[in-house]
């Protein structure tokens, strides 16, 4: 007789089927709270992924195809509309409520150049689509800090709930085949799952694209849950003897103690590093199948069936939702990177706190079969209203900002008389006061052409990937070479390439500044690799120049420097016989170690060019160290446009009636434009060219 569960499979829900109540496994209602109190501590005070939410998503798997199993291997009508509104009234009204509290406090809190993204994020969530839109996005599971958006956690959610859609329809379409020829579904059921299950790990493990896309995919993501899937097909014919359980029970525990110090999570899963805490959450669900319970317990059955833990798996669920938002708010309201001791404990408390009354007053009143009518149907009434008034005010402000930046991408050209930008700087242009463009709520869309055109090499990408701009008929010809803080200069670039025709090839990888391994022995990372690769391209289809960033901030104190990896290359370069222009890098904004967007501070109170900029000895040294390291290469031109980004003392955001950053740290398209006749005047003496 197998041992069953009544706990269902979000983060800290329960129901009961109509069949007879099987046995509940206490020791997993446990384990859920282990795994959330591992998720919030994490969190908190590690900035680290713990594995607590691969082992949800195990969970989830297994409780979810469990109950499907029950329903389909009883006479039941096999209609999914009773699962679906069972599933809805278990997520959605905790969800809603924590959606409504993030728009609330980003409204209050945040400036009106953040509401765009989480209007977009709350929509995305309410939908179960947020793992997709922080696919799109590239967004990082990272440490929190005041940047980070308070909805970010909720892509294990919309993962979650793209599964209980998808197994319904396979579970009950296979049931229903079942039924009609008199068989069983048990096994069928586990052969296709386990083919699914292995065909996502291997999809995880070997798919060419970004960590920081399959990070959020459902595909890399579903193996974890059709794991726990497939488990629930088997788990009736699985005995372990209790000796042999203990020893499981107890190399598993240790295993999710452990998993989030030693392995990087958000680096390594979901491929076949996330087998860890997956494997052990399967593994304590087989070591505890038929354990002895109460006094006879052994020690982990005990430790997971204690009051605490029982107690944090029952809020489990409105814990994990209300855990981050708290966190990005205090971050946000304290003007803080990290809580600290004292500020985290304060997070987690109130965590605790309004998990407890989300769950007590509206998802358990809610999620009751029977009783309470009146109450309940108040509260779904409420939720209800709720729910669409946050759905239309953020869809309304979504499309309200996609119009306005439609709007801006259509205006062409602006008047230089009026919006003289870096001219303001380098020729002492009259700038007469209006409002900066592009448009604060639009800034982060004005980006130049190689990352709309899909010309950028993605994270975990090391292909050469180019394309061609400026003249692609002219004889002489470029290389711009890099990352971002390269990219950013070909809108100016190909205003000079049309004016003194030469051909652009541009090679771009995210977050990787050309460089080259440092000695015979140098670690070849993946940055690295991509600038071989590159070198071997430029080799089969020869440049005039190469161009890239010659410099970068300094990690060790105020000012920039040259890395040694950097010039590495130029002295390959000149080895290969191609000439090399460096362009001085441009000021990044933060403040106490924590970047932020020219845009928000200037929407947030008392934010003016001047106050939101950053003093350029922060910055910028006093002599561009690109010169020091180019001294004995003659190959080496460089370029130094500082001054058309910044004053005497200060870096400002806005020169010119032109907005200087679409972010923290990259020229909007616009500015980098109005630069194209400094950016010519240094360029034409170095290529010789005019």
């Amino acid at each position: 007789m197998s041992v069953q569960t009544t706990t269902d499979s979000t983060l800290g829900i329960a129901h009961r089927e109509s069949r007879p109540a099987p046995v509940h496994r206490h020791d997993l209602d446990g384990l859920r709270g282990l795994a959330i109190g591992l998720v919030v501590v994490y969190h908190v005070w590690f900035g680290r992924v713990s594995g607590g939410v691969d082992i949800f998503l195990a969970l989830s798997g297994f409780f979810f195809v469990g109950s499907l199993l029950r329903t389909a291997e009883s006479r039941a009508s096999l209609d999914p509309r009773p699962v679906v509104r069972r599933v809805a009234r278990r997520l959605l009204p905790p969800l809603v409520l924590v959606l409504a509290a993030a728009v609330v406090f980003t409204l209050l809190a945040q400036p009106a150049t953040l509401w765009f993204d989480t209007a977009r994020q709350t929509v995305a969530s309410l939908l179960f689509l947020q793992n997709w839109h922080l696919a799109e996005t590239a967004s990082d599971y990272l440490a929190a800090d005041p940047s980070v958006s308070p909805l970010q956690h909720l892509w294990s959610i919309s993962v979650q709930g793209q599964f209980y859609l998808a197994a319904v329809a396979v579970v009950f379409t296979l049931a229903w085949f079942q039924r009609s020829r008199g068989r069983s579904i048990r096994r069928p059921l586990a052969a296709l799952l386990a083919v699914l299950a292995a065909v996502s790990l291997v999809y995880a493990t070997t798919s060419a694209l970004p960590q920081t896309w399959l990070y959020y995919d459902s595909g890399a993501r579903m193996w974890e849950l059709l794991a726990g899937g497939l488990l629930a097909c088997v788990a009736h014919r699985v005995r372990v003897p209790r000796q042999v359980g203990v020893a499981l029970a107890v190399v598993a525990l240790a295993i999710i103690f452990g998993c989030g110090m030693l392995l990087e999570g958000r680096s390594q899963f979901p491929g076949p590093w996330a087998l860890v805490p997956v494997g052990a959450a399967l593994a304590l669900i087989v070591s505890g199948a038929h354990a002895p319970t109460g006094a006879a317990a052994d020690p982990v059955t005990r430790m997971l069936t204690s009051t605490p833990l029982l107690r944090l798996g029952t809020v489990a669920y409105s814990l994990y939702l209300w855990h981050w938002p708290l966190l990005i708010g205090y971050l946000v309201i304290r003007h803080r990177t990290t809580p600290g001791l004292l500020g985290g404990a304060a997070v987690i408390a109130a965590s605790l706190v309004l998990a407890e009354l989300t769950t007590r007053l509206v998802e358990t009143p809610i999620r009751r079969a029977s009783g309470g009518g009146r109450r309940r149907t108040a509260l779904v009434t409420a939720i209800t209203v709720l729910a669409a008034t946050v759905a239309t005010s953020t869809v309304t402000w979504s499309v309200y900002v996609d119009h306005k930046t439609t709007k801006s991408a259509q205006h062409g050209e602006l008047d230089p008389a009026l919006f003289p930008g870096a001219a303001a700087l380098t020729s002492g242009a009259v700038v007469t006061p209006a409002r900066e463009q592009p448009s604060r709520l639009v800034a982060y869309a004005d980006v130049p052409d190689a990352a709309p055109d899909g010309c950028m090499t993605q994270p975990g990408q090391v292909d050469a990937l180019t394309c061609t701009y400026g003249d692609p008929d002219a004889e002489r010809s470029i290389a711009l070479i890099g990352g971002s803080h390269a990219e950013h200069w070909l809108p100016a670039l190909d205003v000079l390439a049309r004016d003194h025709p030469f051909r652009i090839e541009v090679f771009v990888k995210v977050g990787c500044p050309a460089k080259l391994p440092i000695g015979d022995d140098g670690w070849v990372g993946e940055c690295e690799e991509w600038t071989l690769n590159v070198l071997a391209a430029l080799s089969a289809k020869p440049v005039d120049f190469v161009v890239s960033t010659s410099t970068r901030p300094r990690d060790d104190g105020p000012g920039d420097q040259t890395p040694e990896n950097y010039v590495a290359l130029w002295r390959e370069l000149a080895d290969r016989g191609v000439p090399f222009v460096g362009i001085r890098d441009t000021p990044w904004l933060s403040h106490e170690g924590v970047k932020y967007r020219a845009a928000d501070c200037l929407s947030a109170r008392g934010g003016d060019a001047d106050t939101c900029g950053i003093d350029r000895g922060q910055v910028l040294a006093p002599v561009d160290p690109a010169r020091e390291a180019a001294e004995q290469l003659p190959s080496v031109h460089l370029l130094d446009l500082s001054d058309a980004v910044c004053g005497g003392d200060r870096c400002r955001v806005v020169e010119g009636n032109v907005l200087i950053y679409r972010d923290a740290d990259h020229l909007t398209a616009t500015y980098v434009r109005t630069m194209a006749p400094e950016l010519g005047r240094q360029l034409g003496p170095a290529t010789g060219w005019w």
